[in-house]
């Protein structure tokens, strides 16, 4: 196998035995970047030459005896919604330009800490606030598998450097599906875990008070992201909302996956359109576990719909924090984001009570299904990815609600997970007829990132995919 598709694991084996220098492995990675990027514009800002000084300064101390960390030498790719020190966190937003981080976030530090060294910025959508990445600052972000499609989002530039064979390593968020939709659409492997699971640092200053919003890893291979929550995993007191470590290491429990589990698949939630060969894949995806050995049921049943007030939770906090940036730069926002935030000013107590009445509804009908079952398999997204500009969605002339319940049709099996707070991971379940990756969501019990990993890992080993990458 070709370097640049090595999984993080196998490289930083590589890296312990002294069969590759990390100088060797970031000149690989650097050339790599320089061929690709102009195609798919995963990486919005780079740092090579320092990436290539602190590579080479890691050369000198493992030579000189040092142990090197876990992810010693490891290219990393920054989610530009996250600071990484002495390069601008734009947020994707043109008046954030020039938004120089003077620190590492705690989880960049933490990988930073086991040896990863940062390479740049991956691209998203301003303040990550749609499915697919594309901003007035940097432009489009495309999909590996197809230039005219886009990777999703918002970790659409994350997705698209791992899909491409770029980094091995790179972070992400999750608010409504922003690891599981473009991990989805590039074929890749994303876990949303738990909230709190992986401190979160303050947004402009304040802590996320919605609850919404996680960190998490998009990779080549479950094993990777295991060794990434390894790593980033446990308490720090910049998250009060933090937890604290599990006391075990993801990674050594990959193997020890439990036998005849019960299982729960839910096709369509009783409202998803799902595209036939999505469809199709997916349930050719869902038969592995059967395959397993475990007890696998379909659901049928209504679930809760938590769309709207998931949505306006989310962009309620996100219009009072830019209040005073929007009144100052308002024709340098994007029209649709601003159109989103609008519905934050309409949002008053008894709409956030109701928002959280919709929560525990959704959060009831969960509790019943993880009462009889261990595990619930889901498609991740009812559709291949679309075109990289962005979806059909004609705009002009309607309420932003309506235009808002389009959106979130596209995404139904993602954002409930992030009002209920349960860990989920979107595998690569097969290919459309058009040859696009798409998803199966595996979602367990809060705070059981063990068994989501392992029943990735699972399937994974029983399907394998980590051969089959785009050929760009």
């Amino acid at each position: 196998m070709e370097l640049h598709w090595k999984s993080a694991l196998e490289l930083s084996a590589m890296i312990r035995r002294r069969e590759i220098k990390p100088s060797e492995l970031m000149t690989a990675t650097l050339a790599r970047i320089e061929q690709l990027n102009p195609k798919v514009n995963a990486f919005c800002a780079l740092r090579g030459e320092q990436a290539m000084e602190e590579a080479k300064a890691l050369d000198r101390r493992l030579a000189g005896g040092e142990t090197p960390g876990p992810l010693a030498g490891l290219p990393l790719g920054v989610k530009d919604l996250e600071n990484a020190a002495g390069m601008a966190t734009t947020y994707g937003s043109v008046p954030f330009k020039d938004n120089i981080a003077s620190a590492d976030s705690t989880q960049v530090a933490r990988l930073k800490a086991a040896g990863a060294i940062v390479v740049g910025k991956t691209n998203t959508p301003e303040f990550g606030h749609v499915g697919f990445t594309k901003n007035l600052l940097f432009g489009t972000t495309r999909n590996p598998w197809n230039l005219e499609r886009t990777p999703g989002g918002s970790s659409g530039g994350s997705s698209a450097a791992i899909a491409s064979g770029m980094v091995p390593l790179t972070t992400a968020s999750d608010g409504g599906g922003s690891i599981r939709i473009p991990a989805c659409y590039t074929g890749t492997f994303g876990l949303k875990p738990s909230q709190g699971r992986i401190p979160v640092d303050p947004w402009l200053g304040v802590h996320d008070w919605t609850d919404l919003g996680v960190l998490g890893p998009i990779t080549r291979t479950v094993k990777d992201a295991a060794l990434y929550l390894d790593v980033a995993a446990g308490y720090h007191p910049a998250d009060p909302s933090s937890l604290p470590h599990p006391g075990l290491s993801y990674l050594q429990v990959l193997e020890r996956s439990p036998k005849e589990l019960r299982v729960a698949f839910h096709p369509d939630f009783g409202r998803a359109k799902l595209q036939p060969d999505v469809r199709r894949e997916v349930e050719r995806a869902v038969k592995v576990f059967s395959q397993l050995g475990h007890k696998v049921d379909v659901l049928s049943e209504s679930v809760p719909e938590t769309g709207l007030e998931w949505a306006r939770l989310f962009f309620a906090r996100r219009r009072v924090l830019l209040r005073d940036w929007i009144e100052k730069y308002r024709a340098q926002f994007n029209r649709t984001f601003l159109a989103a935030l609008e519905m934050g000013d309409r949002l008053g107590w008894e709409d956030v009570v109701a928002a959280e009445r919709k929560r525990n509804d959704f959060n009831g009908w969960l509790q019943k299904v993880f009462a009889r079952y261990d595990l619930l398999l889901t498609p991740t997204l009812p559709a291949e990815a679309f075109a990289a500009d962005g979806p059909p969605v004609q705009a002009e002339g309607r309420p932003i609600e309506e235009v808002m319940a389009q959106a979130l049709s596209g995404i139904v099996f993602t954002y409930p997970f992030n009002f209920s707070g349960h860990p989920a991971a979107s595998v690569r379940a097969g290919f459309t007829d058009s040859g696009m990756p798409c998803g199966l969501q595996i979602v367990a019990e809060r705070h059981r990132e063990d068994l989501v990993l392992q029943a990735s890992y699972a399937y994974e080993r029983a399907r394998p995919w980590n051969d089959r990458w785009p050929a760009l």
